[in-house]
């Protein structure tokens, strides 16, 4: 059960490092209109990790609610450390955590090491490869979860943009 609960978290928190990586320097490198889209993704990064985050907690709510007893509470639990760490994500929706963009990465970095970890250790066991494939397929779902969720804060942005925009002009 624990090494499930690591894929959960590995699935949710350990591919927004590469994704803010990526960004990140393609915003040093790029001048014009692509600068300034990448600029924007910047600043919104933490809010979608911080959605994210939320998902993870609806997530977790979920399976605790579905059989709801102390023996399930506990077996839910297996990693509080790193779980109640992951839950502290959420708090990238108040802006004075989604403001220090950085806190977002180091937050994420500690599921990326985790997986590193992971993965070394698998390569000294017989029935490592199996389990790297595992965290890699993991970390792959991650990688697409972090860009959709970015993907959908960026459009929600930009929507309310446009219609504070439109309903600026049209007054």
């Amino acid at each position: 059960m624990a090494y499930i609960q690591k894929l959960e978290l590995f699935g949710f928190f350990s591919g927004y490092c590469l994704i803010y990586t990526i960004i990140s320097f393609s915003k040093s490198t790029n001048n014009g209109n692509a600068h300034t889209l990448l600029q924007k993704l910047v600043i919104l990064l933490p809010y979608s990790y911080a959605l994210t985050a939320t998902l993870y907690l609806g997530m977790s709510i979920t399976n605790i609610s579905a059989n709801f007893s102390m023996r399930n509470f506990n077996e839910q639990f297996r990693l509080p450390f790193l779980q109640i760490f992951a839950l502290l994500a959420v708090f990238f929706w108040i802006p004075f955590f989604s403001k220090k963009t950085i806190l977002s990465l180091l937050h994420s970095l500690v599921f990326f090491f985790v997986l590193v970890k992971d993965i070394f250790i698998q390569l000294k066991l017989p029935q490592g490869t199996e389990i790297i494939r595992t965290d890699m397929k993991v970390f792959t779902d991650s990688l697409l979860l972090n860009l959709i969720t970015l993907i959908f804060v960026a459009l929600m942005y930009f929507f309310f943009i446009y219609f504070v925009r439109s309903k600026k002009s049209s007054s």
